[in-house]
């Protein structure tokens, strides 16, 4: 099966030429990049969010085998949803879902928790905005995306451990991206004290706590779900370390404050 992409020419060019020209102006790859266990990435329109997203990936190697979880806005499908096999054509090329990589989630999923339905994908922006960053970095990745709606934490916890025993299991190098805007619709001040509580627990390796934050204090982080369960295969791969990379407001490119949404990117090591 082939996906179409959902939101080119809205939320990047849809132009190979012209969306090349944008991520050069966010991509400036370092002479030495690390190797991650995962990074966490906004994912509004490149205007806003681009320069955010740019900086993680400019800094860390991209494998060849990516795995990208993204909050499902619209609801569609399967709480969540995994799209297993096929192909995602974007403007920079078409990418490969690794279907290796894909079937081993697939298992080490106790109760069938996540279900190979690519019709959650079809209209998602969350993970589709991460690809072009990847693609320009690593033409050859191959990726397995997964859309979730809001579960309980001891799914989270669960899903975590299983997507680290499926990528224990791959024998080979894989990054973890998981896809989150923070703070949306609030004045700076308030969205910027709001997100710092969040970036701390993610910056401590705390997923419990990251959820626990986001919940007791009604921020409207869209990506927690994903962004938990990541931290949560992180710890059990052995994360040591988890670094904020940048921070920025939707009002830092518009210069209206009243109203912004928090865009922050992290790696973890």
């Amino acid at each position: 099966m082939s996906r179409t992409p959902a939101v080119a020419n809205m939320f990047y060019p849809g132009d190979e030429g012209r969306l090349k020209e944008q991520l050069d102006s966010f991509v400036k790859p370092v002479a030495e990049p690390k190797t991650a266990l995962a990074a966490i990435s906004p994912h509004a329109g490149y205007m806003y969010s681009g320069g955010v997203a740019g900086a993680v990936f400019s800094q860390i190697r991209i494998p060849q085998a990516v795995v990208i979880l993204g909050p499902n806005h619209r609801g569609i499908g399967a709480p969540v949803a995994l799209a297993a096999s096929g192909t995602w054509d974007m403007p920079l090329g078409p990418v490969l879902i690794n279907e290796a990589l894909a079937d081993l989630l697939l298992k080490a999923v106790p109760r069938d928790m996540i279900k190979d339905d690519p019709q959650a994908h079809t209209m998602e922006h969350s993970i589709e905005v991460q690809i072009p960053f990847l693609q320009l970095l690593r033409p050859d990745v191959s990726i397995v995306p997964m859309a979730l709606s809001h579960v309980r934490y001891d799914t989270c916890e669960q899903i975590g451990r299983a997507l680290a025993q499926g990528v224990q299991d791959y024998g080979k190098e894989v990054l973890l991206v998981a896809s989150t805007d923070m703070t949306h619709y609030e004045a700076q001040d308030v969205a910027r004290r709001q997100d710092q509580l969040a970036i701390d627990r993610i910056v401590g390796l705390d997923p419990k706590g990251l959820f626990d934050t986001v919940a007791q204090h009604n921020i409207s982080m869209c990506g927690v779900i994903p962004t938990t369960i990541v931290l949560t295969a992180c710890k059990a791969l052995g994360a040591t370390k988890a670094e904020l990379v940048q921070y920025a407001t939707s009002g830092d490119v518009t210069g209206d404050y009243a109203q912004v949404v928090g865009y922050a990117g992290f790696i973890v090591y």
